[in-house]
């Protein structure tokens, strides 16, 4: 279901933004945010995917964006405030806004894609309502750029991931079905009394951290002010306990 939002006229071109909703009604309810994001401000993260010609057309992206949000709703849905002030996630079937502009006479491979500047940034789009906006930049030479931008607090990059590559399949016309997601809040919720972890979970956060009172003093300041005699000693490596 796509539904006309706003048009907007540019220099280069014309911005035309529309609302993607589910394929299929969602039943409006609310999820809870877990107790790690509820400590986290707003972040907005954006990534964006160069295809060259003949690249993905701005319909048949809508249409499997539709059909993906109907097992990934709570990305077509949006944050407010719980009776606590908390935010969690309202599932309410908004949809995701998607916007489609072309950058002028500007071919794909004049853009600089490793320089993070102002032209890189207009790639992706800045998230104004919902929990992701899409964007897509056509260009002369009939590449593309699509650009996502979504909320943290919603998923994480793992999870994002997984409805990128359920949407990416069925944009190719894949008949499987996309990763199944999970939304049981219970898997995150904080344990009271902790969880005991396995041993060999314990034996991983021993070889990833090891703690201060592990680490060399530093030298005193004679030796550290002592002039280089042309060789350079290496600190010796010390093995997390």
């Amino acid at each position: 279901m796509v539904k006309l939002e706003a048009t907007k006229e540019h220099d280069d071109g014309r911005d035309v933004t529309v609302t993607v909703a589910p394929a299929l009604p969602v039943q409006e309810h609310r999820l809870p945010l877990s107790n790690l994001d509820l400590l986290l401000p707003p972040l907005d993260v954006s990534v964006f995917f160069c295809y060259l010609h003949p690249a993905p057309t701005a319909a048949g992206l809508k249409e499997a964006l539709a059909k993906t949000l109907v097992a990934y709703y709570p990305l077509a849905g949006e944050v407010v405030a719980n009776g606590d002030g908390e935010p969690e996630l309202l599932c309410s079937g908004r949809g995701v806004d998607f916007t489609e502009t072309t950058a002028g006479g500007v071919e794909l491979r004049e853009v600089r894609l490793g320089a993070v500047d102002e032209g890189v940034e207009k790639l992706v789009p800045a998230k104004k309502a919902g929990v992701m906006a899409v964007k897509l930049t056509k260009f002369r030479c009939g590449g593309a750029v699509v650009g996502c931008t979504f909320d943290h607090r919603v998923c994480d990059a793992y999870s994002f991931n997984m409805f990128l590559v359920g949407w990416a399949a069925t944009a190719r016309g894949s008949s499987a079905p996309p990763p199944a997601p999970s939304f049981r809040r219970s898997l995150v919720a904080p344990r009271d009394p902790p969880h005991q972890r396995a041993p060999s979970t314990n034996a991983l956060i021993d070889r990833l951290f090891s703690p201060r009172s592990a680490a060399p003093p530093p030298p005193p300041p004679a030796a550290r002010a002592a002039p280089s005699t042309g060789s350079t000693a290496l600190p010796r490596r010390t093995s997390p306990r």
